[in-house]
């Protein structure tokens, strides 16, 4: 893997890729600068070797149009505290002003680029945009896992005009690296653990997983189709009926594969979707008409939690349970500790997926566990065994 430790950055102009689409509020103020911070190392590396670094990223969906919203200039001083250093803007990607600002950037210098996204050429994957665009750097870096499943004009298609000279940053080598310990060289035994709420989104990632895990284990609003399956009443418990033949292929395919399946046992119940609904604990496989399942019950608990302390390398992509209402939290917070218990005895650890990462954001766990993957669709695709076009790019 070509990374930017394998080069000297003195006197060089570095293009750096980066994902700064973070979530603002209604003032336009960031709220989260967890993929500012991700991109640190990747900059202070560059600076350090006495390069100079022009910042290009996009910031929500603008669809070609300027817009005062997704305008970059609401983030510099976000930017600006995270890096420690000044950081110079230009309000446009392209045209005069982005040709001097980047010719006079010296050495140690910042610039942060306009959105790429006010150019309709950018998620069209235009030769010509990325070509414009390349001729502002010595060397092209991309550090933007979040953004690297995507064709787009500087994620794809730049890479192109530095045949010697690309890339990949410090988040970008560690999100491939940590992707690669779950899929290829990590210890084992290897567990994978899938949530959330439908078997469909999750299908090709099972297919994938199975031959490089020893167990797996499936919770969620997902378990209720195989439970079904196997002849389960679920009562009013989410399902989807047009995949329990599925399901039933999976049980299979697993067991061919000697991958050992761990389905929830029981489940907390509720007799609706709401904090303050009556609940009580089942049998998973005898849930009341009327009832739906919304978290694993404590024998499930106790199940996983020996699966997971049994392990060496973990991939953990769903939560186990509605865990955005505090009474159906338990199961995904036992879950959590028990991957922080066998990461703090040596498990190496993976997270990601948008709400498993955000639940171990909201619940303090991202200290606890080896990594938490920046890109939610990025790391899926990654998963399901698809070669991304961003690293492609760089590989190629």
């Amino acid at each position: 893997m070509k990374t930017i430790n394998d080069f000297n950055f003195k006197d060089k102009k570095a293009l750096v890729r980066v994902d700064f689409n973070v979530p603002q509020n209604a003032d336009l103020k960031v709220t989260d600068n967890t993929r500012i911070e991700a991109v640190k190392p990747t900059i202070d590396k560059i600076l350090n070797d006495g390069g100079s670094v022009i910042l290009m990223t996009h910031l929500g969906r603008p669809k070609g149009k300027v817009s005062e919203e997704f305008s970059l200039k609401n983030i510099v001083s976000d930017v600006e505290t995270v890096l420690g250093k000044p950081v110079q803007f230009c309000p446009d990607c392209l045209g005069e002003e982005a040709d001097n600002m980047t010719k006079n950037l010296k050495p140690g210098e910042i610039l942060l680029l306009e959105n790429l996204r006010f150019y309709e050429g950018e998620e069209n994957g235009d030769v010509a945009f990325a070509e414009k665009l390349s001729k502002y750097g010595d060397a092209y870096v991309n550090d933007a896992f979040g953004t690297a499943h995507r064709s787009h004009a500087s994620t794809a298609i730049i890479a192109q005009f530095f045949s010697s000279t690309k890339f990949f940053g410090l988040l970008m080598a560690k999100e491939l690296e940590a992707i690669d310990k779950v899929l290829k060289s990590g210890e084992k035994p290897i567990t994978a653990i899938l949530g959330g709420s439908k078997v469909s989104s999750k299908i090709t990632i099972i297919e994938n997983i199975l031959p490089a895990v020893d167990h797996l284990i499936i919770g969620g609003g997902m378990a209720f189709t195989f439970i079904k399956a196997l002849g389960g009443m679920i009562g009013n418990s989410l399902v989807e009926d047009d995949k329990i033949g599925l399901a039933l292929e999976i049980l299979e395919k697993a067991k061919n594969e000697n991958v050992t399946i761990h389905l929830p046992v029981d489940a907390i119940i509720a007799d609706g979707f709401s904090n303050n609904a009556a609940t009580k604990e089942v049998d998973i496989f005898e849930i009341p008409d009327g009832w739906m399942g919304l978290d694993s019950g404590t024998r499930s608990r106790k199940l996983f939690n020996d699966v997971v302390m049994n392990s060496r390398t973990i991939l953990w992509n769903g939560p186990i349970g509605v865990f955005e209402m505090s009474i159906f939290a338990a199961g995904t917070v036992a879950l959590g500790d028990s991957i922080a218990e066998a990461t703090k005895l040596g498990a190496f650890s993976l997270v990601g997926g948008g709400d498993s990462v955000s639940f171990v954001k909201q619940f303090g766990y991202e200290e606890k566990v080896s990594y938490v993957s920046t890109g939610g669709g990025a790391m899926l695709e990654s998963l399901e065994g698809k070669e991304l076009p961003g690293v492609q790019a760089i590989n190629n």
